[in-house]
């Protein structure tokens, strides 16, 4: 595991550990944050099915700001794989863009470093106000109780994908919507090369939005009121344990997936070697890996029992991404223009299309593009039955120490080692035990 440099910011030390994803892909400007109130320097998240998509879709809307303000925006897609450790050699080098994306579930561990631009309501006044952006995507912005961190960009929910034929093929009649509907259609679904549930073992902030939803459905929070650490909780082992089931004991998991880094599952789907698979906002990767879009449905993701909603019901975390600006920007006007443009009602129907998220300003979801099944879904799932990540300094950590937990079951479950309780709660205290002293 590759540890990254601890950053301090008065009382509080963030050590961030190396993680995949983040709710859902260059060099660096080492030079500094802009050569003239004229430039903005952006680093945008992979978001497309690879970079070059990403500024396929970016590229005119940058132009369209140039013609609007004058200001030309030098562009990088980061990969998902390296954005938080350039994220972190930026705060404490004070070398980097003077805008960023972040994984929202990143927000509060970046906002302890004292880096971002806290987001009050001088700031949000100049984009238009707080009141323009949903209430559970503000929820993944920041410490409660604080200013926001950054404002968000793009919202996502997870859902469950199913292909159609597949599932008429085994007899399937619809989506399951407990574990136990998932589990006996995953079985029917696996032989013969193919599997019925993908996963990413390797991909340690899927991991941890997959067990993350789980405690919730066990009634676990993975922290405590006051932000400590709470991984080893029955509800929390009972979570990660029922997660690397799907693949030790059910069976409905490819053992090959315990070594899957991001996206890989979708590959599977795509090519019909999977049937189902728990992603977000995933339409625009099928397509461009020759799925049409007659070929999938998507359903909520399953429940214990019952109906997806709040408490025990929460069926996927707040997936989403956030814009911040570094405060040692030398053109925060500029900054705060382009954070306008990219948050405008016009902007957010078009960027949102393109990726196939939910737009995380409230008047631009009316729009048709956002009424497709698919989006209904996540829109209805991130309204009513999502609840965000932890939003404490070392969620970082938490991100790459029990997804790294989660990674090293899946291994031993490929293996053909038994994972029982004791051993799910063996690496969880591994875990707890290595994160930082607050």
């Amino acid at each position: 595991m590759r540890r990254y440099r601890a950053v301090a910011s008065g009382a509080v030390a963030v050590a961030l550990l190396a993680t995949a994803t983040a709710c859902g892909g260059g060099s660096s400007n080492e030079g500094g944050s802009n050569e003239s109130p004229k430039t903005l320097t952006y680093w945008a998240s992979n978001q497309g099915p690879n970079i070059e998509a990403d500024k396929k879709v970016l590229a005119p809307e940058l132009k369209k700001f140039e013609q609007q303000t004058g200001i030309k925006v030098k562009l990088e897609v980061v990969p998902w794989s390296d954005l938080l450790n350039r994220i972190m050699t930026a705060t404490t080098s004070g070398q980097g863009p003077d805008v960023l994306n972040i994984g929202n579930t990143w927000s509060a561990s970046l906002q302890a470093t004292g880096a971002l631009l806290p987001w009050n309501e001088e700031n949000f006044s100049r984009i238009g106000g707080r009141d323009r952006f949903l209430e559970a995507a503000l929820g993944s912005a920041g410490a409660q109780g604080q200013d926001p961190a950054a404002v968000p960009l793009y919202s996502m929910s997870y859902a469950l994908y199913y292909n159609k034929k597949m599932l008429a093929d085994a007899g399937v009649a619809k989506p399951p919507a407990t574990w136990d509907e998932l589990v006996a259609a995953g079985k029917k679904l696996t032989g013969n090369g193919k599997a019925g549930l993908g996963a990413e073992g390797s991909n340690l902030s899927n991991n941890i939005h997959q067990v993350f939803v789980l405690g919730k459905q066990h009634g676990a929070d993975f922290f405590t009121a006051d932000g400590k650490p709470d991984f080893t909780s029955d509800g929390a082992v009972a979570a990660v344990k029922q997660y690397v089931d799907l693949m030790a004991k059910d069976k409905v998991i490819a053992t090959g997936n315990a070594e899957y880094a991001q996206n890989q599952s979708l590959g599977d789907f795509a090519k019909g070697r999977t049937a189902m698979v728990l992603w977000q906002a995933a339409a625009s990767t099928f397509k461009s890996q020759g799925m049409s879009d007659d070929e999938w449905g998507v359903a909520p993701v399953p429940v214990q029992s019952g109906t997806p909603g709040q408490g025990k019901a929460v069926n996927s975390m707040v997936s989403g991404i956030n814009m911040g600006v570094f405060k040692n920007t030398d053109n925060l006007d500029g900054a705060m223009e382009f954070v306008k443009f990219m948050t405008s009602d016009a902007e957010q129907k078009i960027l949102c299309a393109a990726y196939g998220s939910i737009p995380p300003v409230k008047a631009a979801q009316n729009d048709p593009a956002f009424d497709r099944p698919e989006l209904k879904v996540l829109r209805d799932t991130l309204a009513t039955s999502a609840a965000p990540l932890p939003q404490v300094p070392n969620e970082a950590q938490f991100e790459t120490l029990v997804g790294t937990a989660v990674k090293n079951l899946f291994a031993a479950a490929a293996n053909g080692k038994p994972v029982t309780t004791e051993s799910v709660k063996a690496e969880l205290t591994e875990a707890q035990q290595q994160m930082p002293q607050q």
